[in-house]
């Protein structure tokens, strides 16, 4: 039987001296080995624990309702939020209306990288949103996601280092193994129209694709928000607003660079 990974997420009540040891132990009784351990969001304790015996970790979910110095929040199989969470001792924030759009700010670019590059594991199509002022950081993470997948990146539309626009793409870009970046506000505002036929048809390939500004490239296209699978929302702080009012149809003096 394949080893199965489990989440277990649990507060504590009473933080008696041996506790942990004390949960350790019966894990190692009952032949379910850790694999990590870290406190999580500052007031709860996640352990990610691996097993072959389906039953042993029924009995130890059963065993931990009787402990009265603890009280369990998540047992389950680890979903990727939890896996982020007990790597970097926190949740990644989610709004609670939309629940495919990801909070972050700029001290957490290292959450944010492993989050987008779990992202780009994705086979298929698979489009994300990153929305953020100009240089909070979104092009450099995104570049640094795609290292961290092992995946290839190619701009087709950026300001990073100067105004890139593609109007086509060399073969060995073809690939679906694919990382591409686009900038929603070049590509609608700043481009040819070779440019955004290039954009159409990389948008159909089954790949990932990620735009930046998406609610600009939405405003401008035929595309709707529905079509992204996941909006990323990155700030300087928790209290900035991310604004485009200085955004004009057709024209753009917002500093995307």
């Amino acid at each position: 039987m394949a080893e199965k990974e489990w989440y277990l997420e649990y507060q504590i009540h009473n933080n008696r001296p041996g506790l942990l040891g004390d949960i350790s132990s019966l894990l190692g009784m009952l032949s379910i080995n850790i694999v990590t351990i870290n406190g999580v969001d500052d007031k709860n304790r996640g352990m990610l624990m691996r097993s072959k015996n389906d039953d042993q970790i029924a009995r130890f979910r059963a065993i931990l309702d009787t402990v009265d110095s603890i009280v369990v929040t998540k047992f389950r199989q680890p979903r990727l939020r939890d896996r982020l969470a007990i790597r970097h001792g926190r949740y990644i924030e989610r709004d609670a209306d939309d629940r495919k759009t990801f909070r972050f700010i700029r001290s957490e670019l290292g959450l944010l990288v492993d989050f987008m590059a779990e992202l780009f594991k994705q086979e298929g199509h698979f489009l994300v949103g990153i929305r953020g002022m100009p240089r909070v950081g979104k092009t450099e993470s995104v570049v640094a996601a795609s290292v961290c997948a092992s995946k290839r990146w190619s701009f087709i539309s950026s300001t990073l280092l100067r105004q890139t626009v593609r109007s086509h793409l060399a073969e060995d870009e073809l690939s679906d193994d694919h990382i591409f970046i686009i900038d929603g506000i070049v590509s609608t505002m700043r481009a040819t129209e070779k440019h955004r036929m290039l954009v159409r048809d990389i948008m159909r390939m089954p790949a990932v694709k990620v735009v930046e500004h998406p609610d600009i490239f939405v405003r401008e296209t035929e595309y709707e928000l529905d079509d992204f699978d996941c909006i990323i929302e990155l700030r300087n702080d928790e209290g900035e607003k991310i604004s485009y009012e200085v955004v004009e149809s057709g024209f753009s003096s917002f500093d995307i660079s």
